[in-house]
């Protein structure tokens, strides 16, 4: 049977055209330059600058478990189909698995290629190790099952309280599911979680409006407690690891895309404002509202958004992975620590399991990076500090190929489910359809 979607055009609205100088992605653009020369030409003031890409941080991050609920139940609820929102779970899933094991080998293939780390013979006894113990500390307990039982809130609010993704998503599933079973007694509810659901849209539009601000604190205060020294300490790291994103965004992700019909450059050309604004916050919890309003825009059914959005936020985590497995051997190779090709596979296998037991935990990917090496014995636990002052021009790399990963990810399994209208998705893509969710600015 035909998708409504694909069977009813929906009417688009023909956006009108905006100067360049007034739209988000250029503001965002300058501030990150102004940021930059800041950063590099008064590092300490640049590194003062990190209030106020942390409060705009905290600003977004406020709203997206409301958000996340309200798309997520709304969704489901509307839909006359139940076991559609098991299958598209399983399928997203599947996904994610094969996709971040994808990531993890090709990770594994260019460090062993590039070897950033031979030569260096670092000293761990040189090392400031006592900054690492907190980081360690933090996973270093967490069990498969102590994982699975946290996605299980102790109270119905406490996800909400404590802003844990998966957390929201299991409580807006089952009220979703619910909401449906009630019927026509459940049609006011529904219509006041849609109207909810549209007010948080427009309050995330509002906050955007800082998002030059923000996008200029964070890059400022990496730049100047980071920027310059770090650079030219691990340069050859530093270039490794962005090869390996960019052969990951355009070996992996590129050929998928134009498998399902789509063009990944112009899906990069859609989300270019999210992107500049994860890679200056390097934080992609930031856009995640967006992300969720600009593909229902481009004509992707709000049910499977839901779901398959913030999963991908927890599970889906391409650059993430590339990250750990960079990383790991790295840090091997700089401290002439042996490691066969036997313990960097069992290293990979660790790493696929321990990439989703973080998820929630700030900073993530360095977290699981220590905590992984600490459990597995084969590298010293200790030379994780050795990267901790580039870890955040790392993640200026992981970010975007997250939110990357994430967005094809989105849309191959709405074409899997015939849940997108082709035709909204094409002017979407082409820069015709106007926004939807999202106010203009």
């Amino acid at each position: 049977m035909t998708h409504p979607a694909s069977a009813v055009a929906v009417p688009v609205r023909v956006k009108r055209p905006q100067p360049w100088y007034v739209q988000l992605w250029f503001q965002v653009l300058v501030a990150m330059v102004v940021g930059i020369a800041l950063g590099h030409l008064y590092p300490n003031v640049g590194a003062e600058m990190q209030p106020l890409g942390d409060a705009f941080i905290k600003a977004i991050r406020v709203l997206i478990a409301p958000i996340i609920f309200c798309t997520v139940v709304h969704g489901i609820s509307s839909m006359a189909n139940m076991a559609k929102v098991g299958r598209v779970a399983l399928k997203a899933l599947i996904y994610f698995e094969v996709l971040t094991t994808i990531a993890l080998i090709i990770g594994l293939v260019a460090v062993n290629i590039f070897r950033p780390g031979v030569g260096m013979n670092v000293d761990l006894a040189h090392l400031d190790t006592a900054s690492v113990a907190s980081y360690v500390q933090q996973t270093r307990n967490q069990t498969t099952a102590q994982f699975l039982l946290n996605i299980i809130p102790n109270t119905f609010v406490g996800a909400f309280a404590e802003g844990n993704v998966l957390q929201v998503l299991y409580i807006a599933v089952l009220c979703g599911f619910a909401l449906s079973w009630v019927g026509e007694r459940g049609k006011v509810l529904n219509q006041l979680i849609e109207a909810s659901s549209q007010m948080l849209f427009r309050i995330v539009a509002i906050v955007m409006w800082a998002a030059p601000i923000g996008a200029f604190g964070a890059i400022a205060f990496t730049v100047g407690k980071f920027g310059t020294a770090s650079l030219l300490s691990l340069g050859q790291l530093l270039i490794t690891f962005y090869i390996t994103c960019l052969i990951f965004i355009f070996g992996v992700l590129w050929p998928i895309a134009h498998w399902c019909g789509f063009s990944l450059l112009k899906l990069i050309r859609y989300i270019w404002e999210e992107l500049l604004i994860v890679l200056a916050t390097t934080s992609s919890e930031v856009v995640l509202p967006r992300m969720i309003a600009k593909l229902e825009d481009a004509g992707c059914e709000e049910s499977v958004v839901g779901l398959v959005i913030p999963t991908g936020y927890s599970f889906n985590l391409d650059g993430t992975c590339l990250y750990l497995a960079t990383a790991a051997v790295f840090l091997a190779q700089a401290t002439n620590t042996p490691l066969a090709i036997e313990q960097q596979i069992g290293l990979l296998l660790v790493l696929l399991l321990a990439s989703k037991g973080a998820a929630g935990v700030a900073g993530a990917a360095f977290v699981v990076l220590a905590a992984t090496l600490a459990s597995v014995g084969s590298v010293p636990v200790e030379s994780v500090a050795l990267i901790l002052g580039v870890h955040r021009l790392m993640s200026e790399g992981l970010t975007p190929t997250n939110l990357i990963g994430n967005a094809v990810a989105t849309i191959v399994v709405a074409k899997w489910e015939k849940a997108v209208d082709e035709r909204r998705l094409q002017q979407a893509l082409d820069g015709k359809a106007s926004k939807g969710n999202l106010v203009q600015s």
